[in-house]
């Protein structure tokens, strides 16, 4: 699963796509254009989840440290955050077509880079900037929907996108494992990679040809120094965090990371006056205003956090603490994955309409009650526990999670206004990718801080064993915190009419963000 699997939101602040007036119905050429970024789509979902389960591999490869390990996820996570409202804002002013060929060729480029990196540096540099061009690609997916498909069409859309992340969360981890444990030509992990390759020369070709062209009639300017202090911030917070551990803890780490406080404090006053010379901010601060979409971003925030964490240490955990293959790793995976999917489905079509925030809520219960099975099974099998044991808290912890993910972002928009909507569901998506890097960033002190310096190769097993059932508490405290929160969500996200789905802001306003 990753921080960016998730339906695409439409460019923030800025005006909703406009289509050419009344798209012919006739006209094949769209499903073709929906076929092109759905394809992208889901090469973005699996690009991160098959990231994942290859890291023990690419860390034995390239001999990376542990801030480079962390940085292999979180630098994709931080420059996909960091560029999402701008992408989606340049769609908006220069063309949702264009941004999307230049996003899907940079992101083939840098996937080429990632595939023949020599070094874990050269890594990282390659995976911030997959991550930035997916920002520039993955918002001008809907845009694109909603520009060419008549409103009567696009329920049917939305549900295919539904069906896409559920695939790619399946077959992402699985395909990761494969294509490592082939070793194809030799090449170990690289071919996770280089496969984007031809999917996305491909894409680019095609999406030249059948993609219509789009812009927003009055899109607002860009907000460089906003995405700058953003960018900022978030590099003062979590990059002495990802080099605390390898640093032993420099007094330069705690200065930048309260820096960043008044680093974001310096943005809010920023939005505040940008708001008032020319209505453009990056972002709608008036937003926060209403009380379930601020609770709603703090739950995005530190649901990001916590997947964040779990993911990258559960990987390790498999892999280098119990010293299993990469495909029974990703095996071991894929009943949590199903569980995710047809618990999402579940949770959006039946129960959520008639037990609205309890659903979320008993969601996060049930996570926690996985973690801590989880807990106990790690703890009481050992270095012996084995892929069967683990199935039991996996489906627990997915139903929960399925139960959480597909309706979050409809109870969090339930109460913002219709003209907000746009930024408000950019604004979420933003979030959530930030407390995942933030998460990936915590795996320095939840995990590796636990795992003692100068261990003999037979104490190194059960170290990682140790460190991941602490991180599982960690967890479990986030998702308890998260819980809380939702208390403050609406009882019962407001039912969308049919009229309003076919507006322009409807859709916006009940497309589900399945981002796990």
């Amino acid at each position: 699963m990753s921080s960016s699997a998730a339906l695409p939101d439409p460019a923030p602040n800025s005006a909703l796509p406009t289509a050419p007036p009344s798209p012919d119905p006739a006209d094949r050429r769209r499903w073709f254009a929906l076929a092109i970024v759905m394809t992208a789509a889901f090469m973005d979902l699996v690009d991160v989840t098959i990231v994942n389960i290859a890291i023990p591999s690419i860390s034995n490869d390239l001999g990376a440290s542990v801030s480079a390990i962390q940085w292999i996820t979180a630098g994709y996570a931080l420059a996909f955050a960091a560029g999402l409202i701008t992408g989606g804002r340049l769609g908006d002013i220069y063309g949702r077509k264009r941004l999307f060929l230049i996003g899907i060729a940079g992101f083939t480029v840098a996937s080429a880079l990632c595939g023949l990196a020599p070094s874990p540096e050269i890594l990282v540099a390659a995976r911030i900037l997959q991550g930035a061009t997916a920002a520039l690609m993955v918002p001008q997916v809907l845009s694109i929907v909603h520009a060419t498909f008549p409103a009567h069409e696009r329920g049917k859309v939305f549900g295919l996108f539904g069906a896409i992340v559920g695939l790619g969360a399946v077959s992402g981890p699985l395909l990761g494992a494969l294509l490592t444990e082939w070793n194809l030509f030799g090449l170990e992990w690289r071919p996770i990679f280089l496969i984007n390759l031809p999917v996305g020369i491909a894409g680019l070709i095609l999406g030249a040809k059948f993609i219509t062209e789009s812009k927003a009639p009055k899109a607002m300017r860009l907000d460089l120094v906003g995405v700058g202090l953003v960018t900022l911030a978030m590099l003062m917070l979590i990059y002495p965090l990802t080099r605390g551990h390898e640093l032993d803890w420099p007094l330069w780490g705690y200065v930048s990371m309260v820096g960043s406080v008044f680093v974001f404090a310096l943005l809010v006053l920023h939005q505040r006056q940008k708001a008032i010379i020319d209505g453009s901010p990056l972002i709608e601060l008036s937003l926060f205003r209403v009380k379930s979409f601020a609770a709603g971003i703090a739950v995005q925030l530190t649901f990001g956090v916590a997947l964040g964490i779990f993911f990258l240490v559960w990987t390790l955990y498999m892999q280098m603490g119990l010293g299993w293959s990469a495909l029974r790793a990703g095996t071991t995976g894929i009943p949590f994955s199903v569980a995710v999917s047809v618990a999402a489905g579940i949770s959006v079509q039946k129960l959520v309409p008639r037990f609205g925030r309890k659903v979320l809520q008993a969601g996060a219960l049930l996570m926690v009650a996985g973690l801590l099975t989880y807990l106990w099974e790690a703890e009481h099998y050992g270095m012996a526990i084995t892929s069967l044991q683990m199935a039991v808290p996996l489906v627990v912890m997915g139903v929960g999670m399925g139960l959480i993910v597909a309706p979050l972002t409809d109870a969090v928009l339930s109460e913002v206004p219709k003209e907000h909507a746009g930024s408000a569901s950019g604004l979420i998506n933003t979030v959530q990718q930030m407390g995942t890097a933030l998460g990936l960033g915590l795996v320095s002190v939840v995990f590796f801080g636990a795992i003692g310096d100068r261990l003999a190769p037979q104490q190194l097993g059960p170290a990682f064993v140790d460190a991941f059932q602490q991180s599982l508490w960690w967890v479990a405290g986030v998702l308890a915190v998260i819980f809380l929160l939702m208390f403050a969500l609406p009882a019962r996200p407001r039912v969308h009419v049919e009229g309003e789905a076919a507006g322009d802001e409807g859709p916006l306003a009940k497309e589900p963000a399945l981002n796990g």
